[in-house]
């Protein structure tokens, strides 16, 4: 997917404005920045929820417009977007499918099939989720699991992810991530929109930065710092932050050095 000169205006805001950005295959892409940043807006086009007032989408090399959900599914994107709802009062299965239920050739809906699809979408992530386990019975990681295996059901080849570890415990959140690991394995690509840097270093390959609308920088994620990627979303010069950083390491020797030579001194033996 490439992103030539996208705008969008809501009113007198711009919520985006010329970006120029490509989603590589076989990568995960974070796109992180603080909020109003246009993250989330940047996804919202992405799966046809909405449209850019400007600029043109390339799908494979080849323009494309998304004027719905439907059409990027067909395409072969597919979004998880937070609090998502579920019926708790039906099971993972019906979940799963709600909305495109699979029907038998009598035109009845075909419950088995679905379940026997269930589980194979399940044993991709290595989830030990049972197909008929009943939605309010699962924790918030696991209804995040279920968000995931949803968008999985269609094959997708682009899979784009808004906050996927928001209010997730250290251990659900490590659990996501590797689902995110294991999707790029499989040769999927991912597009990631998370405001909590651990885990944007932890699986991403790349991270954008967003700041008030705008793509700041696009930095590889193995050639980068925590302190780089938040000068950008700070509206700082990353290279200020270096020579302060310098600057504070120096003034730490410097103190190390004082430090050592008076205790130095007060091993000197005294002169008669």
């Amino acid at each position: 997917m490439q992103m030539d000169d996208l705008c969008i205006r809501f009113g007198f805001v711009e919520a985006l404005k010329h970006i120029h950005l490509d989603i590589r295959q076989h990568e995960v892409l974070a796109i992180v920045g603080d909020n109003g940043a246009g993250k989330s807006t940047l996804v919202r086009i992405l799966s046809g929820l909405i449209r850019p007032d400007q600029g043109t989408l390339l799908w494979k090399g080849r323009p494309t417009s998304i004027p719905s959900i439907r059409v990027a599914n067909q395409l072969g994107i597919a979004a998880v977007f937070q609090g998502q709802d579920f019926c708790d009062n039906l099971d993972v299965s019906s979940n799963l499918f709600l909305g495109k239920e699979l029907r038998d050739r009598h035109h009845r809906r075909d419950d088995e099939a679905m379940r026997r699809r269930t589980r194979q979408v399940l044993q991709s992530l290595s989830s030990p989720i049972r197909v008929g386990q009943p939605m309010a019975t699962l924790s918030l990681g696991q209804k995040q699991t279920v968000s995931i295996a949803r968008t999985l059901l269609d094959n997708p080849e682009l899979i784009l992810l808004d906050e996927p570890t928001a209010s997730l415990s250290v251990m659900q959140s490590a659990e996501v991530l590797n689902y995110i690991k294991r999707m790029r394995s499989e040769g999927r690509s991912i597009l990631m929109v998370c405001h909590d840097l651990p885990d944007v270093f932890a699986v991403s390959d790349r991270i954008a930065v967003m700041r008030q609308g705008r793509l700041v920088g696009v930095l590889p994620t193995a050639e980068t710092s925590y302190e780089t990627v938040i000068a950008l979303i700070s509206g700082i010069d990353p290279e200020d932050v270096i020579q302060d950083q310098e600057q504070l390491d120096a003034m730490a020797r410097a103190n190390a050095r004082v430090h050592a030579l008076r205790g130095t001194r007060k091993t000197l033996p005294e002169q008669s």
